[in-house]
């Protein structure tokens, strides 16, 4: 089977530039996912997605493909993930007849997820029932059915109504007594390249979640201080 890992990674990062290849714990912030991905029993190819040369530089020194630059349409900031994805595939197939099995999504910013993350999360992907694709999520603390709004009369009432939780004043039960809740953190997505190419999705409808609940697995690099948290973490691994 072949399992193709993309690494997408811009150029032109505006919280802290250059981000994708700022050292963190001695290596180019990429080269964790890089190495994570190489290190995978499951992915047979890795590639990085890049519009920006120096990325692409220094994902090669790591061990990384970049068979072409991500045109500039799909680099801007607001530009969403999918069309990324349509036009690799479609680039891999008119250049190299490759036609993947299953595409794993990684982005550089989630340093702290490894190659066994990964290979479960290929593992469930595999699995039956067969899915569209598999999303990495983790356990949300502020659980949505405790949130509130405020109406522009000032009085507070539940945001989510008991009409659709089914739960009578929610926002004051204990959390553990409400149903489990999780959101999607990146850290790692698998997808059938069908989901992308015929239901133009990212996610399908069929969707299995991976659930990481380690603390610190999916830590989402933004800031300085989330890179000054990382170095934290990795040195006392």
């Amino acid at each position: 089977m072949n399992i193709l890992a993309v690494i997408q990674a811009r150029g032109g990062s505006k919280s802290v530039p250059g981000k994708n290849i700022r050292e963190l714990g001695g290596k180019p912030l990429i080269a964790w996912t890089i190495l994570a991905a190489k290190a995978s029993k499951k992915v047979t190819r890795v590639v990085v997605n890049t519009d920006d040369p120096e990325i692409a530089a220094v994902a090669k020194q790591f061990g990384a493909e970049v068979p072409f630059l991500r045109p500039a349409e799909f680099a801007t900031d607001k530009a969403p993930s999918l069309p990324m994805y349509e036009h690799a595939l479609a680039w891999f197939a008119e250049h190299e007849n490759y036609r993947p099995d299953a595409i794993v999504q990684l982005k550089p910013t989630n340093p702290l997820r490894t190659a066994g993350h990964i290979d479960a999360a290929i593992d469930l992907f595999l699995a039956t029932p067969p899915c569209d694709s598999v999303i990495s999520v983790s356990p949300v603390h502020d659980h949505p059915y405790k949130i509130w709004k405020v109406g522009a009369d000032g009085f507070m009432e539940p945001f989510l109504p008991e009409s659709f939780t089914g739960i009578k004043d929610a926002p004051r039960m204990r959390r553990q007594d409400l149903p489990p809740a999780f959101r999607h953190n990146g850290a790692v997505n698998v997808i059938v390249p069908i989901t992308i190419l015929e239901q133009h999705s990212m996610n399908g409808k069929k969707v299995k979640a991976f659930v990481m609940d380690g603390p610190d697995d999916f830590l989402n690099i933004d800031t300085l201080r989330d890179f000054e948290l990382a170095e934290l973490i990795l040195k006392n691994r």
